[in-house]
């Protein structure tokens, strides 16, 4: 990508993730009775997480011509980013991957206990919806919001992409099982992130379709790009674990087509994704198409 691509995607977080992350902690604690409790899920909620969610659901808003208004829009903006942490807490667990490090730290089941980190995921996962319907926004704009986040979240989407993951360990899965698997596992948030944009923006739904298929082959190329980093990264670079999808026998792009066929089929996904945008005709997508600038299409060629 372009450097200033990746510089307008810099300024675009900069302006947004301190202002996006504020009011996290005590907008927490308004709503959480129990010390301890709370005290898990902002442990692991404001461990430095890069917002990417809420910052695309900004950046769509931003797109099609939506205005932000901070006491009406920030809790159903960062309602995703309390589900996803609950997703990343439920994930680490003993029962589940078992990690002991996330984002560089000890993960909320090695610093409060199995116990704990379970009930922080719990609370952060209903408290999502809770803040979805914590605001003005008409009550048609409020619904719409929490089906589409239950969809994506729930068996239909992430949980459906979990169960397929923990289930199919040590099976060869065929490679469009695996395009839903991780449809399903890492796209179906950030297909909400988008939609949530357009959601909160009034876009007329007919006009959905290509920023939605932007937002799906971005989910996958942050999954095939995941699966490269966790080969070729170190530890240190990714704050937490590598080279473990392969020991417990996970279905990876890099498993399934090397390295360099991974990385070719991010490039493709990529390319997929700029396509889509390139069909929207009334707005500009250059800040979209920014986000594509995370994926570095050149690592594996470095590594």
């Amino acid at each position: 990508m372009p450097n200033s691509t990746r510089e307008q995607l810099a300024t675009f977080e900069a302006k947004w993730v301190p202002r996006l992350n504020a009011p996290l902690r005590a907008a927490v604690g308004v709503d959480t009775t129990e010390e301890r409790l709370m005290d898990a899920m902002t442990y692991s909620l404001l461990a430095g997480g890069k917002r990417l969610r809420p910052l695309l659901t900004m950046a769509t808003l931003t797109t099609v011509g939506g205005v932000y208004e901070e006491q009406r829009d920030w809790r159903p903006i960062m309602a995703l980013e309390l589900l996803h942490t609950y997703s990343l807490i439920h994930d680490d667990l003993p029962a589940m991957d078992n990690d002991p490090l996330r984002r560089g730290e000890p993960t909320n089941h090695v610093k409060f206990g199995a116990g704990m980190a379970t009930l922080a995921g719990d609370g952060l996962l209903t408290l999502a919806f809770q803040w979805l319907t914590a605001t003005n926004l008409p009550g048609e704009t409020q619904a719409a919001l929490v089906q589409a986040l239950a969809r994506a979240a729930g068996p239909g989407g992430m949980v459906a992409g979990q169960a397929r993951d923990i289930q199919f360990e040590h099976v060869d899965l065929p490679m469009g099982e695996l395009r839903t698997l991780h449809r399903e596992k890492t796209g179906a948030l950030l297909h909400y992130a988008v939609q949530a944009g357009l959601i909160l923006g009034r876009l007329p739904g007919k006009d959905w379709t290509p920023y939605l298929d932007f937002a799906d082959a971005f989910g996958l190329a942050y999954q095939i790009y995941d699966d490269i980093l966790d080969v070729v990264a170190s530890p240190e670079e990714l704050g937490k674990a590598t080279h473990k999808d392969a020991g417990e026998a996970k279905n990876t792009y890099p498993g399934k087509l090397g390295l360099a066929g991974a990385n070719q089929a991010l490039i493709d996904t990529i390319a997929a994704g700029q396509a889509a945008l390139a069909k929207v005709t009334a707005q500009d997508t250059r800040l979209l198409a920014a986000f594509f600038s995370y994926f570095d299409t050149k690592r594996v060629t470095k590594s």
